[in-house]
């Protein structure tokens, strides 16, 4: 079944790794530009709207979007340095990061964006291009058409929570699925338990809010009340970059197979869900897919999203 094409809008940007035995390695990177990645390696159209340079990082960026079939919206690629971030390794693969990056986003039309619309993280939250994300999440939505949030907050590029907060808000009550991490929601609101956290923002909008807690799993919720925990596949740990975009592209994959992300009435449907303590199978199919695919991904280095084939025992 073909399914309803995807916008990405946001940054790509080239991961430099250091592992704790001092190696260094570049990976083609940025949370929007993985989710992008990932879910068309699941099969799925999409286009991402970014901002990559004309030198040796953004060719190898936009070559390896390309032979994901990931197609650069025009305009996308401009004659400046590609933004880079330097992630060092713990000893479990977990990464802390530095940036160095500049954001803008190219002209887009909200009348062509095809169906979905996806965005998140730096993007969101960087000026010029923040602004200008913010008004063409609210075009889409006034369209009737689906969008999905990923804060992915770097504090690092940051003020204090809340100043942050409003900004977060405005855009998880514009997006119909939003998914976050407990170090994002512990950190936006400190003090709060980020299940708490996750449950209110059901009630602000979205229909599909999404906790992640790494090797907990992760837990679904939405209006009034509803709560679905959701176990981690186990995995031999490489490292952690690039799975939360990995769970975001295997849960949109999931339900935009299902017929729940695109226009105005794949919106009704998704929004017309049942409101009991279980999920709607898709929906319950869809948690599950990201979950695998998250793990893939945590079992080798770097953001590198698996293929539909790998996938395929479990959709």
């Amino acid at each position: 079944m073909t399914t309803p094409a995807t916008l990405v809008a946001g940054e790509a940007l080239t991961d430099v790794v250091l592992a704790p035995d001092g190696t260094r390695r570049a990976h083609p990177g940025g949370s929007p530009a993985n989710t992008a990645l990932g879910l068309a390696r699941l099969g799925h159209p999409v286009t991402l709207a970014t901002r990559i340079g004309r030198d040796a990082h953004g060719d190898a960026l936009a070559e390896r979007l390309a032979e994901g079939r990931v197609r650069l919206l025009p305009g996308s690629v401009v004659h400046a340095p590609t933004s880079t971030a330097r992630a060092e390794l713990d000893g479990n693969g977990s990464a802390v990061y530095r940036f160095d990056i500049t954001w803008d986003l190219p002209p887009v039309d909200p009348h062509e964006v095809p169906g979905h619309l996806h965005t998140g993280s730096i993007a969101t939250a960087l000026e010029p291009g923040a602004g200008r994300i913010l008004s063409l999440v609210a075009a889409v939505r006034r369209r009737g058409h689906t969008v999905s949030y990923d804060p992915n907050l770097r504090p690092a590029l940051l003020g204090p929570p809340g100043d942050e907060r409003p900004r977060v808000e405005r855009l998880v009550a514009l997006a119909d699925v939003v998914k976050a991490s407990e170090e994002d929601l512990g950190w936006l609101h400190p003090g709060r338990d980020p299940g708490d956290v996750a449950a209110d923002w059901a009630r602000r909008g979205p229909r599909l809010v999404v906790l992640t807690r790494g090797a907990a799993g992760a837990e679904a919720h939405w209006a009034p009340g509803g709560r679905h925990r959701v176990p981690a596949h186990p995995v031999r740990v490489v490292d952690t970059i690039g799975a939360g975009d990995a769970f975001m592209a295997g849960l949109l994959s999931g339900l935009l197979s299902a017929g729940l992300l695109g226009g105005a009435a794949a919106r009704r449907r998704l929004h017309g869900t049942a409101d009991g303590g279980s999920p709607p199978p898709a929906v319950a199919g869809a948690l599950e897919l990201a979950a695998r695919v998250a793990a893939l991904t945590c079992g080798r280095a770097g953001a590198d999203p698996p293929f539909l084939a790998e996938v395929a025992p479990v959709m």
